[in-house]
């Protein structure tokens, strides 16, 4: 199993819907790919990073995400994503991330994640509303 450190990295590509768009999403009235719809992407990114890099009954959970929307991008093109793991400070990683679609840059990020055991998370958000 590889040791979290700097330089990981995972792709996530998918291709535009209408589910996708913002105004599906309702962030906006135009039926292009949205900001919630590129936030996911870039998230799917990072999550593919760590494939095969955590410890048995591990998972991440992301906490914070500063985007930038560059560019508009229609249904039926086929966006990407790729993170790169550029900080581990204990359970926080950092990643840098950029999105494109066929035709330009669409996206940046900086996204922090943290580990987490599994059980113990859900064990603990099993308790809200009791």
């Amino acid at each position: 199993m590889p040791e979290l450190a700097p330089g990981l990295s995972g792709d996530f590509e998918h291709v535009v819907t209408a589910d996708d768009t913002a105004s599906h999403w309702g962030s906006g009235l135009v039926p292009v790919f949205s900001t919630p719809s590129l936030v996911g992407l870039m998230e799917s990114a990072a999550v593919k990073a760590l494939e095969g890099s955590l410890q048995p009954g591990q998972t991440t959970v992301g906490a914070r995400i500063d985007v930038r929307h560059l560019a508009a991008t229609p249904v039926g093109l086929k966006v990407r994503a790729r993170a790169e793991l550029t900080a581990v400070e204990g359970r926080k990683l950092t990643f840098t991330i950029e999105a494109w679609d066929e035709a330009e840059v669409i996206g940046q990020a900086e996204h922090e994640r943290f580990v987490v055991d599994e059980a113990r998370f859900l064990a603990r958000v099993g308790t809200k509303g009791k």
